[in-house]
């Protein structure tokens, strides 16, 4: 007999319908519920379905019958509820394993009847493996986030007996379904391996997830692709949604998917939406049309049903999957994928990845405090303004003699949990308490990364703490230590971390993208001739990783480096900017450092730049002393001023960039630094200088978010001083706002309608209202949908609103992807309505190659809010819309003949009419 795995590769496979649903059609008893064995069980029994399998396994058994009849090739167990937690609202958690057993052999038996029928259509079995009452991600008691009413442990456990009693009972696969919390999902997968280990019996493990709501969350916050990072590490066979909508609005959600995950896709949404009454009306034939969509645009490789659905809805499914191509994987991903409730994914091009530093009771005596007298949110507020600073990961450290560390690591994991600004960033567990370590990885329902582990205790302690990393789905940490001790040469570094990496990659096949070195920042300028040169080691060691560790990333604490100058804060955080502009150049991609850090490269004054490069790149025997010398200097006259009472020089020293400058000077480095405190001022002047508030926007404060794009690109500025730019050009935009509001014309005509959006996956909506107020000040009329906008509520939207064009925004690189799926539904549905593409990460390049090849309307990128009222201007106008499409395909065609080595196969505008004439 064909395997599963064989045959999910040569066909669409189909699953059956809901087993609710067919249950409710036999109009059964309490009594057919209890039977003769569970008549002195308190409490109703009517409605534990799985009870059946029991009481009443001619039902349950009638059931399988009809949907093989109907054409399944998979049917599930009649198991959803089937573990202690949950049938301990029933009285009968003892039961548990019988019924398990009962019904996997139930199933077993109809589908080798059937197989032994047509031996050419093997059925399967999938042991049904529910989400539980209960989640271990979420307070049931609002007044105490940190309680949970159901552990890990105790979940996994409960998991695994069930588990074990399927696979003993004959099933063919494991199907963990209708996820809503992660944290019960990673449970799962936890025991599926070990239920495997101990019963001898590998099947497949299929996970199913329920969203529930439009943006395409689970019900614990997380979206889809945070989801994917959280199970990566498992061995998953397919992965699909399930319940949530109906197969029309499950779609978009299921297109997310495919393109992501790197397995076999599953499907079975309800029939349709329920009414008022519970109750779903869409027909079978109805339900049908849309799942053809589904199966022919190769999104699936499993479909079937969930609630609502019978055997008559899944009978009309065979017909649709005759000889239809089934959906072929995505690649495995080649970046470093983490997750809080959204995804990071570390790419070369993300420049550096900063981790915050604050929650560290080691690091922060103010944090400390907070924590030893229980004030939760006020530490809680500390990790909140990590975050708004740019953070993106955050780093939590509770190692102190007189803490509780393992309590007090649960206890803030389980606060940040209920606190999304804060949990949608991925967590570091730091801590060198191995059992705080396996206590937060219990905690977390994304995926988080450990630091750290070390070969200082031997490799095969080493390798243990990597296994169980693995099987909790982190990422991790490794020190550059081994059992002789810290690595502080350039020799000793990339000889540790190249045994750490062949032991972790061909010893236990731990995935070389999860794999973070920390080569050890070091203090230099101590004193000690021998330290000099740690900075370069560390650099040097940056590189040689990144060349010769394919997958492997680089990271460290950097507040280390400026040890010796504790109490220089001006120094420390030069050299930390000096540091981390040749680090991250060598190849550091990732470093523990304070988001809030206001000193740039670029700012750093000539000669005491030299002489912070003459420390950290080691190129003068006096290094230390010279800037020993320059620290003391700044301290003397910081106190002086001070000691004088003489603050006001002081502060106006502070502020010597506001001296002899123009406004538009002032306003390029208020951008550039973030600082918000002079915007009132400095707007009211440049307002007396240009005939339109607009003008300002399209003129130096355009030039400012220019310079901080070169810096950025140029790797002088990292992510957080990005975030606090754009949180500056926000507050100066709502400065000028009621005065752009003012000098709107009444009763003027619309110029045009726009609609615009930030695309789905992405928060980041700057430009985009930077874009909105430029083309409302040249009279066009914006319907701005926000941001983590679906494909279909953009389309719908178009249609509805009558919009003359459609502008996108996106910052991060997924938004790319999510552009191209975008421009592929404008086509499918018809639409000719221009497209202006614009971001941060867009580009003239990939607009070319990805997106104006799959839309057969103009498709136009932006490079700036500037650009957008003068090419809008000309798509009004039919006549220089034609010229402007005519150049835009001239330019396209060039670019397209000059990367053509570069071009990734994507849908062609024929595939994409042809698939429309196919579904409409």
């Amino acid at each position: 007999m064909a395997s599963i795995e064989k045959l999910v590769r040569e066909r669409i496979l189909i699953l059956d319908g809901a087993m609710g649903t067919m249950i409710q059609q036999y109009n059964l008893t309490e009594e057919d519920f209890r039977g003769d064995r569970f008549l002195r069980i308190p409490g109703q029994l009517k409605g534990n379905n799985d009870l059946l399998c029991l009481t009443r396994p001619d039902v349950v058994q009638d059931i399988h019958r009809k949907y093989l009849l109907a054409g399944a090739d998979i049917i599930e167990t009649n198991t959803f509820n089937s573990t202690r937690v949950s049938m301990a609202d029933y009285h009968v958690q003892e039961y548990v394993r019988e019924i398990n057993l009962a019904a996997a052999g139930l199933a077993r038996r109809m589908a080798d009847e059937f197989t032994a029928l047509t031996p050419g259509k093997p059925r399967f079995v999938a042991g049904s493996v529910g989400p539980t009452n209960k989640t271990c991600s979420m307070s049931p008691d609002v007044n105490n986030p940190a309680y949970r009413a159901l552990t890990y442990d105790a979940l996994a456990a409960d998991y695994r007996e069930q588990m074990e009693a399927l696979l003993e009972g004959g099933v063919d696969a494991l199907l963990v379904e209708t996820i809503f919390d992660t944290l019960n999902a990673k449970a799962a997968v936890f025991a599926a391996t070990q239920a495997m280990e101990t019963t001898g019996i590998r099947v497949p493990l299929m996970l199913s997830v329920t969203v529930s709501d439009t943006v395409g969350r689970t019900l614990s916050g997380q979206t889809l692709e945070a989801f994917l990072a959280s199970v990566q590490h498992a061995d998953v066979f397919s992965i699909g949604l399930n319940c949530s909508f109906g197969a029309r609005q499950l779609k978009p959600f299921l297109e997310q998917l495919a393109r992501r995950a790197p397995y076999y896709i599953s499907a079975y949404p309800n029939a349709g939406l329920p009414n008022s009454l519970g109750k779903y009306d869409q027909t079978p034939a109805d339900m049908a049309h849309e799942i053809k969509e589904y199966i022919h645009e190769g999104l699936v490789n499993i479909i079937g049903g969930c609630c609502g659905t019978t055997d008559a809805y899944i009978a009309e499914y065979t017909a649709l999957v005759e000889g239809v191509t089934p959906h072929v994987p995505a690649p495995k991903p080649e970046n470093l994928w983490l997750s809080g409730l959204e995804l990071l994914e570390v790419r070369p091009e993300n420049n550096f990845v900063n981790v915050g530093e604050r929650c560290n009771v080691a690091g922060s005596r103010k944090f400390l405090r907070l924590i030893n007298e229980k004030k939760y949110d006020e530490a809680l507020s500390i990790a909140r303004q990590q975050v708004e600073d740019g953070a993106q990961v955050i780093d939590i450290n509770m190692d102190d003699g007189l803490l509780d560390t393992r309590t007090e690591m649960i206890t803030f994991l389980n606060l940040i949990a209920s606190e999304p600004e804060i949990a949608r960033v991925p967590v570091m567990i730091d801590s060198s308490k191995w059992d705080v370590i396996v206590a937060g990885l219990k905690c977390l329902q994304g995926k988080s990364i450990v630091n750290s582990i070390s070969l200082k205790e031997g490799e095969e302690k080493f390798l243990e703490h990597a296994r169980t990393i693995q099987q909790y789905g982190a990422a991790v940490v490794v020190m550059a230590f081994d059992e002789k001790g810290q690595a502080d040469t350039f020799q000793r570094k990339i000889e540790v971390c190249e045994r750490a990496y062949r032991l972790l990659t061909d010893k236990i096949g731990f995935n070389p993208h999860d794999i973070i070195f920390d080569p050890n920042v070091l203090a230099v300028a101590t004193g000690m001739d021998e330290h000099n040169n740690y900075a370069v080691d560390f650099i040097k060691a940056a590189g040689w990783i990144r060349k010769n560790l394919p997958g492997a990333h680089v990271s460290g604490g950097v507040s280390n480096l400026s040890f010796s100058f504790r109490g220089h804060n001006y120094i420390r955080e030069a050299m930390h900017a000096v540091f981390l502009y040749h680090a991250v150049r060598e190849g550091m991609d990732m470093g523990i450092v304070n988001p809030a850090t206001s000193v740039l490269y670029t700012d750093i004054p000539e000669d005491i730049l030299e002489r912070l490069e003459d420390v950290v790149l080691n190129r003068r025997p006096d290094a230390a002393e010279r800037l020993i010398e320059t620290a003391e200097r700044l301290k003397a006259e910081t106190d002086t001023a001070k000691a004088s009472g003489n603050v006001r020089h002081a502060v106006q020293s502070q502020l010597s960039w506001r001296e002899n400058a123009t406004v538009e000077e002032r306003l390029k480095y208020a951008l550039t630094k973030g600082i918000g405190d002079y915007l009132e001022e400095d707007l009211a002047e440049a307002l007396e200088q240009y005939a339109k508030a607009v003008d300002i926007i399209e003129g130096p404060l355009m030039a400012g978010m220019n310079h901080v794009g070169d810096l950025f690109g140029a790797g002088k500025m990292f992510l957080p001083q990005v975030v606090k730019t754009a949180r500056t050009m926000k507050k100066a935009v709502a400065i000028l706002q009621p005065v752009i509001e003012s000098e709107k014309q009444e009763g003027s005509v619309s110029a045009g309608r726009v609609l615009l959006a930030t695309v789905k996956g992405d928060v980041h909506d700057i430009g985009k209202n930077i874009v909105s107020v430029v083309m409302a000040c040249n009279g066009y009329e914006i319907i701005d949908l926000g941001v983590m906008v679906p494909a279909e509520t953009i389309v719908q939207r178009a249609m509805e609103e009558k919009v003359d064009m459609i502008g996108l925004s996106g910052l991060i690189t997924p938004s790319l992807d999510e552009m191209v799926h975008v421009a592929l539904e404008l086509e499918k549905s018809g639409l000719d309505i221009p497209l202006l593409i614009g971001g941060a990460t867009t580009s003239q390049l990939h607009t070319a190659l990805r997106i104006a090849p799959v839309y057969h309307a103009p498709v136009i990128h932006l490079k700036d809010a500037s650009q957008n009222a003068a090419v809008a201007a000309k798509l009004m106008n039919p006549e220089s819309k034609e010229e402007l499409s005519e150049e835009l395909n001239e330019e396209y065609r060039r670019l397209r003949e000059k990367n053509s080595e570069r071009q990734v196969k994507t849908v062609s505008l024929e595939e994409a009419q042809k698939n429309r004439l196919n579904l409409f």
